[in-house]
């Protein structure tokens, strides 16, 4: 069964049911509690992991597996219930525990269940921690203990207030209530509503709450493309609100809709947020290298300085933390805040964008009209890794005279664009990102893939 997981710097994800079962999740919590164990030494109290779900209707289940694997190797676990993805990495710090487990398959669709695993700071496990954890779950290198050993079970429910009071710390709610934002809502029947609208109702907004009960029974599909999230323009343009933002079932990932009812997408959502802080702040950003040009671009202006890593969400929050950055993210709408903690967080995302708002004094359309913009293109599609290498080694022989980065993939910048080609850690299939300052420099670098892909896979 284990061809069927995909198991990544991300963690554990497949289809339940069709690879992804109870003992895969047992066994997952076993090698993650030897690792935890083995981190611990010998000595010492023992190790503690609080885990936390998204909505999906197969959560419980496999939350229960892997707790259940977590205790036969000695480790307590404290149950969050459905919770975002960023709540579990606040609660690790609160709650003095060694580790963080999050149930969920973050943007995939409903048949889908994943287990990510977080460390003592709260971040995704590095690759090579990442490597170890999954040689000892392939390999079956992991031990049960003892009766008298065995972890306990337990619950807590500080997780929100905790979260919300963290966000609360880093900006100034009187100044974003007195604008009374309205702004509509789209969790899609996710984790994140309940949270969500508490935080927007401490800050002073009027909340139109769309698809924010957390069923796990998805109102639409649930990565916050333009594509899915036509309705949510309609509401904002309908309700004239001055705002719409649209959240993945996990609550880590955010996308903008101005009060246009325009999409604006999920780049601007960490370009804006940037923009804040570095209104504030002088200092360092760290992003993948599919991240769009307009962060370098805003941290220019500031003085400030933008640091590339590979895809992943980990690879960010380690580039982070080696060189201090202030800010950091993804393209996908993820944005980091180390004050909050250190993984992606459509909360504070939310925040700090509301925050510009209201100390610019100027609607979301015109923030991101004076950000400007590139064409961006994402394509993806299916192919096996030999197939992909040879495509990757394709395009170098095409973009001989291009700045080449090869740490994810094949990374090649020109001066007018530049073009991302990489394996997803999460998918059986190859990513295509392109940017440049208009769509026909662009296009003309996504013919050349596409017509190379055409000759290797027929």
């Amino acid at each position: 069964m284990a061809d069927k997981l995909i198991i990544s710097v991300s963690g554990l994800r497949g289809i339940v049911g069709d690879g992804l079962t109870a003992a895969v999740g047992a066994e997952y919590g076993c090698a993650f509690a030897g690792f935890l164990r083995s981190r611990r030494g010998a000595e010492g109290q023992r190790p503690s992991v609080c885990i936390g779900r998204d909505s999906r209707p197969s959560g419980q289940m496999l939350e229960s597996a892997v707790a259940a694997g977590l205790c036969a190797g000695g480790i307590d676990v404290i149950e969050l219930g459905i919770v975002p993805t960023p709540s579990v990495a606040v609660s690790i710090g609160s709650l003095g525990c060694q580790g963080g487990v999050v149930i969920t398959a973050s943007h995939n669709p409903a048949g889908y269940n994943g287990i990510k695993l977080l460390l003592e700071n709260g971040m995704a496990t590095p690759k090579d921690l990442a490597q170890q954890i999954k040689n000892s779950f392939l390999e079956k290198k992991f031990t049960s203990v003892d009766s008298l050993s065995c972890g306990r079970l337990t619950s807590s429910g500080r997780t929100a207030a905790e979260h919300i009071t963290r966000i609360l710390k880093i900006i100034d709610k009187n100044k974003i209530a007195e604008k009374k934002f309205k702004v509509v809502l789209d969790s899609v029947n996710g984790a994140g509503g309940p949270l969500a609208k508490k935080l927007l109702a401490l800050l002073g907004c009027r909340v139109v709450a769309v698809n924010t009960e957390p069923t796990g029974i998805f109102a639409h599909p649930p990565e916050p493309t333009a594509k899915n999230l036509a309705g949510l323009c309609e509401i904002v343009k309908h309700e004239k609100a001055d705002i719409g933002f649209a959240q993945d079932p996990d609550a880590d990932r955010l996308a903008v809709v101005d009060e246009k009812g325009s999409y604006i997408g999920e780049e601007y959502t960490l370009a804006l947020a940037a923009k804040y802080i570095f209104s504030k702040r002088k200092g360092c950003a760290a992003v993948n290298l599919s991240t769009s040009r307009m962060i370098d671009d805003i941290a220019a202006d500031a003085g400030c300085t933008v640091i590339r890593t590979p895809v992943g969400e980990a690879n960010v929050a380690s580039a982070m933390l080696e060189h201090n950055c202030i800010i950091g993210g993804e393209g996908n709408g993820g944005v980091i805040d180390p004050r909050v903690c250190l993984v992606r967080d459509s909360h504070v995302a939310m925040a700090l964008i509301l925050q510009l708002m209201a100390e610019a004094g100027e609607s979301i359309a015109r923030l991101a009209r004076e950000i400007g913009s590139y064409y961006m293109t994402k394509d993806k599609f299916a192919i096996d890794r030999a197939h992909a290498q040879k495509l990757l080694d394709a395009v170098k022989e095409v973009f001989p005279g291009a700045r080449l980065n090869t740490a994810d993939g094949c990374r090649f910048d020109f001066d007018d664009g530049w073009l991302h080609i990489r394996t997803s850690n999460t998918e059986p299939i190859m990513r295509v990102i392109i940017e440049a300052e208009d769509s026909r420099r662009a296009e003309k670098y996504a013919d050349a893939v596409v017509n190379l892909r055409k000759q290797i896979l027929g």
